[in-house]
């Protein structure tokens, strides 16, 4: 005969294994941004100190005394919010963060490669495939969130992609989805022959690029703020580049450029949706990485199993459903693979319904408070 606590435990793993029932929500659109590569050191404690200061370490072109009258601070508190005034003045203030070690708080990647490619997979479709080994696996076989939740009649043709990077075609398989996905040279609409539609294409076609077709970051934002003027998505997707690219270069002052500009950008389509009725005080903004980095003064510029906390990634969300409690401390078992089903969770769906292996949402950031509304 089991003892008392032997069934608690088994109560508790049936529990764990059922799907969770999606409850009534606020949200109305989802806008989900990955800031490519993004450690949380820099998130959590701005600048880092060592490569702010050693020339050497990071690889800076911008003297030190410059990066640090523009990043630097007297602690980690003044160098995160100046590096990031949208993320900590406004979503970590009406939202919710986690990801800071330091504070005993932890988003961990799962798929144990801990490259891109396997990262969008695991966030995007709730588990993490061990096929996906790297970032040539080619189209990805898996059902994605957002392909699932385009397939629905509320949503079908509602479902966006955009990116920098040209494999993200893969990943969301574009081919056999249908789904609409604008990356890495597709970024630029050939179809739009008005005058700043021909300029944007001539400015893509006439700039050095780091790295095959992608374009800049400031390309993809300008593309997705025009986008925004024609079409009004439900579940829109964002994958920015350049903090990534820079990062493997070994340029720290173009990191920080390039997440202070991550953060800009942001804050602009921010203001961007809740300056129109369809999304105001209905969307839920999601931001997180794709994977983490490693540390000290060679092991920033990579990740991947060699390079280790690489699997530390971070998670901030804000929205009409979740409840205001800004930086998380002693939440140590989120996962990337949870991404997934938090999407579909805030749309009134239950993504585990389709993809019972994937992992449930973050029951955190749903629970809003009765009568609360949106930032």
């Amino acid at each position: 005969m089991r003892s008392i606590p032997q069934v608690l435990a088994a109560v508790a793993c049936l529990l764990a294994s059922l799907p969770v029932v999606a409850a009534p929500t606020r949200t109305r659109n989802v806008v989900l941004v990955v800031c490519d590569g993004l450690r949380w050191q820099e998130v959590f404690t701005g600048a880092d100190p060592l490569l702010l200061g050693d020339k050497t370490a990071g690889g800076s072109w911008t003297s030190a005394a410059e990066l640090d009258r523009e990043f630097g601070g007297a602690g980690a508190t003044e160098r995160r919010e100046r590096l990031f005034p949208f993320l900590w003045g406004t979503v970590a203030r009406r939202g919710q963060i986690f990801g800071n070690p330091l504070v005993g708080s932890r988003v961990r990647v799962t798929n144990g490669v801990l490259v891109s490619y396997p990262g969008y997979n695991e966030m995007l479709t709730g588990r993490a495939d061990p096929r996906i080994d790297g970032n040539e696996f080619g189209p990805n076989p898996n059902l994605t969130v957002f392909e699932w939740l385009n397939g629905t009649g509320e949503f079908h043709g509602r479902v966006e992609v955009f990116g920098t990077w040209s494999t993200l075609a893969d990943i969301f398989d574009a081919p056999r989805t249908h789904l609409p996905v604008r990356v890495g040279a597709t970024l630029v609409d050939p179809r739009d022959r008005s005058p700043e539609g021909r300029l944007f294409r001539q400015l893509y076609e006439t700039t050095t690029r780091l790295y095959g077709s992608n374009p800049f970051d400031g390309f993809l934002h300008v593309a997705l703020r025009e986008h925004l003027k024609r079409h009004r998505p439900r579940v829109l997707f964002v994958g920015y580049g350049d903090t990534d690219l820079w990062a493997h270069m070994g340029r720290y002052d173009l990191v920080l450029e390039t997440a202070h500009g991550f953060d800009r950008f942001v804050g602009e389509l921010w203001q961007e949706l809740q300056s129109m009725p369809e999304y105001r005080d209905r969307t839920t903004l999601i931001l997180t990485a794709d994977h983490g980095r490693g540390t000290g003064r060679e092991d920033w510029k990579e990740h991947g199993v060699r390079q280790p906390g690489s699997e530390d990634i971070w998670l901030a969300v804000m929205g009409p459903d979740t409840t205001p409690r800004g930086e998380r401390r002693a939440v140590t078992d989120l996962t990337q693979s949870q991404i997934a089903a938090t999407v579909a969770a805030f749309l009134g769906r239950d993504f585990r319904s389709a993809v019972p292996e994937a992992a449930g949402p973050v029951l955190d950031v749903l629970a809003a408070p009765a009568g609360a509304r949106a930032p």
